[in-house]
């Protein structure tokens, strides 16, 4: 033990030798937070009462019509009582995020990965819970810094998550696996929008409304993305099938536009790579990306139709599970985080990586932007023609109020 101590700081040796949980409700959970940076950091200290009576208590999800409409005022007082909302939200959300992943089998939460993902959420709900009550603009300041900075540090869980679970997959079952990613990835996705929209309050963006655009041009939605997909394409095959959009192209409405620019963007990668792949041998043919777009009085809909093969019958079962790609070797391309649905992707470029993001890689794309289209009160559905191609059908529905859409 002396040697061990010798070669290795203290702090070290915990963070190598000491991944264990402890349930009990006498006991603190220590969190090692110098793991989510360069610079070492104070150890926090939760109670696991003080996290378990949290989770329970009930949670506000508001529609996005709600957020719309909850107005601007030349004081601020917008802001205080946004800030004063999150205060009690966020802590409710987090702690729930903790305890399910103190619910995982033990051997997933063993996994290093996947235990420094839980850690990360655990300081996240101790500095939710630090933060002094925001009675006032100054504070409501500190506090957005505060909601920044967590925002900075989740950015790469989704990424982190896939990997964690793939290297324990087969020591876990599918449907725990399942269950616990569709929880997390749309809550997730929820405590996003309610952060950004809050942080978005105090920037005046025209047809904005926090994060909501009132004017969303769907048909510009669309191109955008696609022309990000070509480029992720372009990178990775040297050449990228055209788009054409059509339908409803002079759709305007109001809508939260990055969540649905993450789903688009995913779909139309999956397509432009199959269209690719599947006309290898003819790389000045390959056939256009096919996107039309309805929109009615409740609902709207964009299907993406390639002529890239279609998926075989084996694989249509598989392919709306997690993990699951067709991609041959992944060691090839090794995906980034492309699931931050906030960051520089979703404004139409690619990714800060040298590669420009990643074509496919860790199977996460689909069964995400399912998970994605269910959350916000739609569907994502998949007919393939083995052979010849495959339609994606996105629906989703109207925030303008007169029918109830979604809660975040």
């Amino acid at each position: 033990m002396s040697r061990l101590f010798t070669n290795l700081s203290f702090e070290s040796w915990l963070k190598t030798n000491c991944r264990w949980i402890c349930r009990s409700s006498e006991t603190q959970i220590r969190c090692n937070a110098s793991v989510f940076g360069s610079q070492t950091q104070a150890w926090s200290y939760v109670k696991q009462q003080t996290l378990d009576e949290t989770s329970a208590k009930p949670s506000i999800r508001l529609t996005p019509f709600q957020m719309l409409w909850a107005g601007r005022f030349k004081d601020g007082t917008h802001l205080l009582k946004s800030a004063q909302f999150l205060q009690k939200e966020l802590p409710i959300r987090v702690a729930r995020r903790v305890v399910d992943f103190q619910k995982l089998p033990h051997i997933a939460l063993c996994n290093p990965v996947i235990h420094d993902m839980y850690e990360l959420y655990l300081r996240a709900f101790s500095m939710l819970c630090k933060f002094p009550k925001v009675e006032n603009l100054e504070a409501e300041e500190r506090y957005c810094r505060t909601i920044r900075q967590l925002l900075d540090d989740h950015q790469s869980v989704v990424t982190h998550l896939a990997e964690g679970f793939h290297e324990c997959q087969k020591n876990v079952p599918y449907e725990i696996i399942d269950a616990f990613l569709n929880r997390t990835l749309t809550s997730r996705l929820g405590i996003r929008m309610l952060a950004e929209h809050h942080l978005a309050l105090s920037v005046d963006k025209p047809n904005y409304i926090g994060i909501i655009c009132t004017h969303l041009n769907l048909k510009q939605i669309v191109e955008r993305s696609g022309d990000f997909a070509r480029q992720v394409c372009e990178h990775t095959y040297g050449v990228a099938p055209g788009l054409i959009v059509n339908g409803h192209t002079q759709a305007v409405f109001p809508y939260v536009p990055a969540p649905l620019e993450y789903i688009l963007q995913e779909l139309l990668k999956n397509a432009m790579r199959a269209s690719v792949e599947f006309h290898l041998d003819r790389p000045n043919e390959v056939p256009n990306v096919v996107v039309t777009l309805c929109s009615n009085d409740t609902e709207f809909f964009v299907r993406i139709s390639d002529r890239g093969g279609g998926i075989s019958e084996s694989q249509l079962q598989d392919i709306f599970k997690y993990s699951f790609t067709t991609m041959g070797d992944r060691s090839t391309i090794r995906p980034t985080d492309n699931d931050n649905i906030f960051s520089e992707m979703c404004a139409g470029h690619p990714s800060s990586s040298p590669s420009g993001g990643p074509m496919a890689g860790w199977g996460f794309g689909l069964p995400t932007s399912r998970a994605y289209a269910t959350y916000l009160g739609g569907s994502l559905h998949l007919l393939s023609m083995e052979g010849l191609g495959t339609d994606v059908y996105l629906r989703l529905r109207h925030i303008d109020g007169k029918k109830e859409s979604f809660r975040i």
